[in-house]
């Protein structure tokens, strides 16, 4: 007999097929909705524990517990609708295989850019060279870390290449040591006979020294690389700030060339640049003459 008055045309067997799904079909939908308030529970509690971890590190660890969570809440619906959580989980497994095999490159960015996170060894703000690049990190994603160079270029290196590759971090231990080379060729040297290089190095230490930007501690120090017959080469090693590195060591290298100048122009020595100002008129002088008829 059919329910014609309830259901229409709806014939009995399909109906009790429905009300045999019915609750099963509500126990899943009940159990996706606790899966949605699960994971807001789990964000929420995530982010209060880990409040004092690093950005990066703390959105990838909510995003993957949110993950993990409605994947459980998913097989545990399945299950509800009475599908087979094991025979789900083998499909599922096959079509991982399949497309790890076709992204595995992608896949090595992924699992680069976990290590990334984890061991961190570099954080955003960071000035880092690595992959062939240099410049300060403006984000650290999963699968790509974005560099800001110095003249304001974004370049994105893909994971894989900064953790299986040599990576320098010139920002993370505070402050860095600059090599300014000085040479003190024969020119330098008026008197050999008693001649001692203590006071030239105390007066490039001093030199430096007074520079606002060097610091006092470490000390500078001044070392002899290399010596020959007709010079003697120094490294001139005062320390900065991370940060300011490369504003200081031009402004030394600026200051050890302008003192350079300054002891070896005397008598007929001048600086390079009146030197070359002199050698340019001599050229054109003798050019000049060269065309002279007689």
């Amino acid at each position: 007999m059919l329910l014609y008055p309830l259901f229409g045309l709806i014939p009995e067997q399909v109906l009790t097929q429905i009300l045999l799904l019915l609750p099963k079909i509500l126990s899943a939908i009940a159990v996706l909705v606790l899966t949605r308030f699960a994971i807001r529970l789990v964000s929420r509690v995530m982010n209060q524990t880990l409040r004092k971890t690093e950005t990066t590190l703390r959105k990838f660890l909510i995003q993957a517990a949110e993950t993990s969570t409605l994947i459980v809440g998913t097989l545990a619906a399945l299950n509800a609708l009475g599908i087979e959580a094991n025979s789900l989980v083998a499909v599922l497994g096959a079509a991982g295989l399949a497309i790890g095999l076709a992204w595995r490159d992608t896949l090595s960015h992924f699992a680069s850019g976990v290590m990334l996170i984890t061991m961190r060894p570099f954080e955003v703000g960071d000035r880092i060279e690595a992959a062939g690049v240099a410049g300060l990190v403006d984000t650290i994603g999963i699968f790509s870390t974005t560099i800001i160079t110095p003249d304001r270029v974004k370049i994105i290196v893909p994971n894989a290449q900064l953790f299986n590759g040599t990576l320098k971090n010139t920002t993370t231990l505070g402050i860095r040591r600059i090599d300014v080379t000085v040479e003190l060729d024969d020119r330098f040297f008026k008197d050999t006979a008693n001649y001692s290089l203590d006071p030239t190095i105390e007066e490039l230490l001093e030199l430096v020294k007074a520079h606002p930007l060097v610091l006092s501690e470490p000390a500078p120090s001044c070392m002899v690389t290399a010596i020959s017959p007709k010079s003697t080469m120094l490294s001139l090693r005062p320390w900065c700030d991370a940060e300011c590195y490369e504003q200081t060591r031009s402004d030394l290298q600026k200051l050890v060339q302008e003192w350079w100048w300054r002891s070896v122009a005397v008598g007929d020595r001048e600086p390079p640049s009146k030197q070359d100002d002199k050698k340019g008129d001599r050229d054109r002088e003798r050019s000049r003459s060269n065309w002279l008829p007689w």
